[in-house]
């Protein structure tokens, strides 16, 4: 059996080399019968997609960019929901040798002006039910996808009419096939350039981390506006020559559970919030699913949501930890060369090609197992670490990086055992420090989660003049739950005592608010910040 080191080295032969092309690396060189994606429609009508017919498309397609003017490293901008078009587009672009900048189609105008602008972007294409949204984006050409554009408008169609592109660029493995703005926290989004040479990290994931196979029917539900959806539900099956699924429309339960069934899913990944919406919609799964892995990342996965699953679904949801700055470097790998017993509540081990570790909070010196500290990827000894910085932005990348770069600080907070399973605990500025205690918001959040009347919780520090911060929960009752006032008030004792004795006594919280909806990113991702904002305002 091959080793890890030499599994690891064949991936960067074949990625990271100077002759590398991006449409041979992705699509040309796959079967031209093979089938790449199968685009799916809410009615679950379908549509194939071969390989052979991504070429001759994207060839086109990347001959009509080349008439506006569009040439190596320059930026084209996606407005696109999950369809065909996109991934012709997608390829297109590559093929061309430019870059490839991805917006999701719930931003404003504004946040959509914001990534066009400092990308530089040439040319935007979008689907016409988002055209109204680039009223801002001035200074770009756009292309639309079906109905009718704005004057100047060239329709989507009109670029495949283009005799097709001879040769593809060559740029290397150094390359920039993507960059992706970070959601970020606070501040300005970060450009991340995505180099062709990351398709090897890329592709490790889906084979090692997803154990992502060819007789495999594989649906990654995550958009790929963003990074997860993007990297792999369309990147890593292309880089392999697998088939993957994209449904042509916004998340719905009732649907969710219909592409499952109807198309025999095998292996489903997707964020934990659509696992909590599934056990939450009340629709009980379908008898005779075939499902054979499922994973999720994004958000820490709470333990009672894998309780659910194994209940459900026959088999536990696998958590996986990664960043848009490197892709997925730790899990609970199902490929069976690695995979390991599941500990829930942990978010796995270091993936091949990786060595993550937990840093002292005030020193770049490995923690003692156990011991809560800063998660960082040693970039000297992590071949498929990627990224090197953010895009003209030194004093950012600065911070990202220990002085010798040998570290890189992914901000978040987790603990190491003994056996190398890594248990998150918060993103550094989500931690609270009440009395010395330094408490992680996910431990509160899995206790709050395994009460039957709680759907969603976030916690977060508020001042308190003795202890510096105390724990404030913010609670979304499953429908039917807590009507009353003083419902509410049995619901909140209970979940302070169910804090005190599954986690800790003394970091129950001393304030449980009862909201309809939590603040998210457009990904799915609680936004604590957002609520500390709110708790500051309420203050004034």
């Amino acid at each position: 059996m091959i080793s890890p080191d030499e599994y690891v080295d064949g991936l960067l032969d074949a990625y990271d080399h100077r002759r590398a092309r991006p449409a041979d690396l992705l699509c040309d060189r796959h079967p031209a019968d093979d089938i790449a994606f199968t685009i799916i429609e809410p009615d679950l009508s379908a549509q194939d997609l071969t390989y052979g017919e991504l070429t001759e498309l994207s060839a086109r397609f990347a001959a009509g960019l080349a008439a506006l003017g569009v040439g190596e490293n320059d930026r084209v901008a996606t407005l696109m929901g999950k369809s065909a078009e996109l991934v012709i587009a997608l390829l297109g672009i590559w093929r061309l040798g430019a870059v490839h900048v991805p917006l999701f189609t719930a931003f404003a105008p504004p946040a959509i002006a914001l990534r066009t602008t400092g990308s530089g972007t040439k040319v935007i294409i979008a689907d016409a039910d988002q055209r109204a949204k680039l009223t801002e984006a001035t200074d770009c050409r756009v292309v639309t996808v079906g109905g009718t554009g704005a004057s100047g408008d060239v329709a989507f169609g009109a670029l495949l009419e283009h005799p097709p592109l001879d040769t593809a660029a060559t740029t290397g493995g150094d390359g920039t096939l993507i960059e992706l703005f970070t959601s970020g926290t606070t501040g300005r989004p970060k450009a991340v350039p995505v180099p062709v040479r990351a398709l090897a990290a890329f592709r490790m994931y889906a084979e090692r981390g997803l154990d992502q196979r060819a007789d495999d029917v594989f649906w990654n539900a995550a958009d790929p506006g963003w990074a997860y959806g993007l990297f792999y539900a369309v990147l890593a099956p292309l880089a392999i020559g697998r088939r993957s699924l994209l449904l042509h429309a916004g998340f719905d339960a009732a649907l969710t559970w219909r592409v499952l069934d109807t198309f025999g899913v095998t292996n489903f990944t997707a964020g934990p919030t659509v696992y909590r919406a599934l056990r939450n919609s009340g629709i009980a799964p379908p008898d005779g699913l075939r499902l054979r892995c499922c994973s999720s990342a994004g958000e820490p996965l709470p333990p009672d949501v894998i309780t659910w699953a194994q209940r459900e679904l026959g088999l536990p949801i696998h958590d996986h930890y990664g960043q848009t700055e490197m892709g997925m470097a730790v899990g609970n790998a199902w490929h069976p060369s690695i995979r390991a017993a599941l500990r829930p509540g942990s978010m796995g081990r270091q993936l091949p090609g990786f060595t993550v570790a937990v840093l002292r909070a005030d020193a770049d010196e490995v923690a003692d197992p156990g011991e809560r500290g800063r998660v960082a990827v040693d970039c000297t000894a992590s071949p498929l670490m990627w990224f090197t910085g953010y895009r003209d932005a030194p004093e950012r990348t600065r911070e990202r990086f220990s002085p010798d770069r040998r570290w890189y600080y992914t901000g978040d907070v987790a603990a190491k055992d003994a056996d190398g399973y890594l248990t998150f605990a918060s993103r550094d500025d989500d931690v609270i420090l009440m009395a010395g205690y330094r408490i992680g918001p996910f431990d509160v959040e899995s206790a709050l989660l395994a009460h039957e009347a709680v759907a969603e919780a976030a916690v977060i520090g508020a001042p308190d003049e003795l202890r510096g911060e105390v724990v404030v929960a913010y609670v979304v009752p499953r429908p039917g739950e807590a009507a009353t006032p003083e419902a509410r008030d049995q619901l909140a004792a209970e979940l302070q005592h169910l804090v005190k004795t599954r986690f800790a006594a003394h970091a129950y919280p001393r304030a449980v608010y009862f909201v309809d909806e939590l603040p998210k990113t457009p990904s799915g991702k609680i936004q604590r910040f957002v609520l500390r904002q709110q708790a500051a305002a309420d203050r004034v």
